[in-house]
């Protein structure tokens, strides 16, 4: 039976001064995807490469296939690799186990919350449905039909957070909300269908989750449908997106090496939020937002951060 760890509870402050990796300090990074992505893999590489200390970071990306991120995890522990990132709730079972091969090797693993019970083993979540309640306010605010389309993948993890948090978000400003779960992370095809299906229903705001959303992002820019991003800033993508949710695990992996220098090998988990800064809503500079819509969203993170809205 996996035994789970006390959830710690990171101070906002936490990243004021970024704990530095220590000299020759390697992490290796497994995930499921590309890294520029703009989505899930690419929210931790980017994390990665902004700690201090300069530590060796290196990839290995587009590994949908759980047995291909097995191995790479197993290389980097055999390797002498000292933090050994998997990036991908489908790769619980293969830290699982290769963790208790290596002992000395230390292990995180995301998003989930579940340490297996190893001394070891670092687990990180996010509360991805407190940036998409915010976002789901901000669509409702700006629907004019007041039909809006998510486009998700599969119903686990951080990815059916936020889009149940979108969703109560959109419906607390009165819209009418449809959500098609793609049964993939990786199957852009399938998103782009989804999208097209919901651009035939009158919607004209949408939003998405996982490394699959270009496909849906794809049809936004070519129907007008404004888009909401997250995990990354997905703003490159088009002025057709209002807005990301993005995913700072640099406030995470920085408690970790707070942790790894107070001789702490694992046995915790982490969250990344609102309040601890680890999530975070970034406007696309390229989309007229008007200001009573901006300040909606801003009012429902001040409401969130203090307890007063609630996502679910």
């Amino acid at each position: 039976m996996a035994v789970f760890a006390v959830v710690a509870v990171i101070a906002a402050a936490c990243g004021s001064d970024s704990e530095s990796a220590p000299e020759g300090f390697r992490i290796g990074i497994v995930a499921p995807s590309a890294s520029n992505d703009l989505a899930f893999t690419q929210s931790i590489v980017d994390a990665a490469n902004a700690l201090a200390g300069d530590p060796e970071i290196l990839i290995t990306d587009g590994t949908f296939v759980v047995e291909d991120a097995a191995t790479a995890i197993r290389g980097y522990a055999a390797d002498g690799v000292d933090l050994v990132i998997a990036h991908g709730s489908q790769y619980g079972g293969s830290v699982e186990q290769i963790a208790q091969d290596f002992p000395d090797t230390i292990f995180a693993w995301g998003t989930a919350a579940d340490t297996f019970g190893l001394p070891n083993v670092y687990a990180y979540e996010a509360a991805s449905d407190e940036g998409g309640y915010v976002m789901g306010v901000m669509a409702a605010a700006l629907s004019e039909t007041g039909n809006i389309g998510i486009v998700g993948p599969i119903e686990v993890g951080d990815a059916k957070l936020y889009v149940d948090g979108f969703k109560a978000g959109a419906e607390s400003g009165g819209a009418n909300v449809s959500v098609v779960y793609t049964g993939s992370f990786s199957d852009v095809a399938l998103a782009k269908t989804s999208a097209e299906a919901f651009a035939s229903q009158n919607v004209d705001v949408m939003s998405g989750t996982a490394q699959m959303v270009v496909g849906a992002v794809g049809v936004a820019v070519t129907e007008d449908i404004l888009w909401f991003g997250t995990q990354s800033n997905q703003s490159e993508l088009g002025d057709i997106v209002v807005a990301s949710q993005v995913y700072k695990w640099e406030v995470v992996l920085e408690q970790i090496l707070a942790d790894i220098n107070d001789g702490v090998k694992g046995g915790r988990v982490y969250e990344v939020n609102l309040e601890n800064g680890g999530e975070v809503i970034e406007f696309n500079d390229d989309f007229d937002l008007p200001g009573d819509v901006k300040s909606l969203g801003e009012d429902a993170i001040d409401g969130i951060k203090d307890g007063s809205i609630s996502t679910s």
